[in-house]
């Protein structure tokens, strides 16, 4: 189900059954002439859309404007960048709302820059948001000194589990490195994303326009296929619905 649709009734029963909120991070990109700029996130939102389907979940609106980088192009290309300290912030701000809000099952998922599972800084902004909350939350909820008291003593017992207040926001990559490793690799505006895009939302792909890219890291896609975007999105779906619980 989607946070933007759902009443209060739905909102609150997510809440108290932890279903999973998930919350597509996304980037506006220059993604060369034959893919979208909002390629990054729309391979988030497709894969999603199609993981409701088989599992509760409440997908939360996309966050459009990330830490983009202009490694790939400059302002002119139409990448739009948010400096990495604002954006951990945003996030901070968004986190906090959930938390405090009784929400103990949250998903971070962005594709930017996330090869090989890597740490990026926008990623690492999402992290560091989730921990900054989870810190303030426990000390705001159950004061100074929390950890030390004889009631965090099954503390190393519960890492990792849904009772571990460190688990309640997650932040992992919407291509796990086990996809990335068995099935497809990783790259920007190329065959893999390429090949996603004719899958999950092929009128925002015109392979006409591929003649016209010049630059070393598009050449793949024109090896790319909607058969292999189905593969794709058919092992990140087994991988994400191993992982979000």
């Amino acid at each position: 189900m989607q946070l933007l649709d759902i009443f209060f009734r739905e909102f609150n029963e997510a809440r108290e059954k932890k279903i999973p909120f998930v919350i597509p991070i996304g980037t506006i990109e220059y993604h060369t002439r034959h893919l979208s700029s909002g390629t990054d996130t729309f391979v988030i939102t497709g894969v999603l859309r199609e993981l409701e389907k088989r599992k509760e979940i409440v997908v939360c609106p996309p966050i459009w404007y990330g830490v983009a980088s202009y490694a790939v192009a400059g302002p002119e290309s139409g990448t739009i960048h948010v400096d990495v300290d604002a954006y951990e912030q945003y996030i901070y701000c968004i986190l906090k709302s959930l938390v405090y809000g009784g929400i103990k099952n949250i998903y971070c998922i962005p594709h930017h820059q996330t090869e090989n599972a890597g740490l990026m800084p926008m990623t690492l902004a999402c992290h560091k948001a989730a921990k900054k909350v989870i810190m303030e939350y426990l000390e705001n909820t159950q004061g100074p000194g929390w950890w030390g008291r004889d009631s965090c003593a099954d503390y190393y017992e519960n890492c990792g589990t849904s009772d571990d207040p460190f688990s309640y926001i997650k932040v992992i990559p919407l291509l796990g490195a086990e996809v990335q490793e068995k099935v497809c690799g990783f790259d920007h505006a190329g065959k893999v994303e390429t090949s996603m895009m004719l899958s999950l939302y092929p009128e925002r792909v015109d392979l006409s326009r591929r003649k016209d890219n010049t630059e070393w890291y598009a050449q793949s896609a024109n090896e790319a296929s909607r058969e292999f975007g189905d593969e794709i999105v058919r092992h990140t779906l087994e991988y994400l619905d191993k992982t979000i619980q």
